[in-house]
């Protein structure tokens, strides 16, 4: 049986540059699991499905290496469990050198053995050095004073007037959070503030 393997890191991406190499290689559409989400490990649903399926002679199309993974030793572990453990052939469309069914003697093993280690170590680096370029910028950004997370709500400044009516149900409180352009959560907060702050 062939089978494809898609992983996309998210649900934000598309998977049709994916999708159109495994229709190329005539992969059944049953055929064809699909994950959506990080490849940092290998505890995706439709990738443990795929894995329960595949026997001995299978073939299994990924397009490049990293659509397998992002982790260096999880890429090798996965790779020995299905070349080695199960059996079935690999073919990574992007690499050439990454096709089990070639060269099967000892030299050609020794190639693709090198060159998996080589992507794997390339695509865990890239996956690093994301995070290190990601937080490189949250740092740029916070000196040049951008803000993170939701804008603080000021209170207006006849906040006090606002719950002294409140309370005094002189005002409902739809009336109430209407007039400082709050939620009603933001209002019970600052309104338990304000009066902590005003018994003091």
């Amino acid at each position: 049986m062939v089978y494809g393997y898609i992983r996309v890191s998210s649900t934000d991406q598309n998977e049709d540059r994916q999708l159109i190499a495994m229709q190329d290689k005539h992969i059944p559409k049953k055929n064809i699991f699909m994950d959506k989400q990080s490849g940092k490990d290998f505890d995706r649903p439709r990738y443990k499905k795929l894995v329960k399926k595949l026997r001995v002679g299978d073939l299994l199309y990924i397009l490049s290496i990293d659509r397998l993974g992002r982790n260096y030793e999880e890429i090798q572990k996965q790779w020995r469990i299905l070349t080695k453990e199960i059996g079935i052939d690999i073919c990574v469309i992007d690499m050439p050198l990454l096709d089990t069914r070639n060269g099967k003697d000892l030299m050609g093993t020794f190639i693709a053995d090198l060159v998996l280690q080589i992507l794997s170590f390339v695509a865990q680096s890239e996956r690093e050095n994301i995070r290190k370029r990601q937080a490189e910028g949250i740092v740029a950004a916070k000196l040049k004073g951008v803000k993170f997370g939701r804008p603080i709500i000021q209170s207006p400044s006849d906040f006090p007037q606002i719950v002294k009516d409140y309370e005094k149900q002189q005002i409902s409180l739809a009336e109430a959070i209407q007039k400082c352009n709050m939620s009603k959560a933001t209002f019970y907060r600052r309104m338990r503030e304000y009066q902590i702050e005003y018994k003091k």
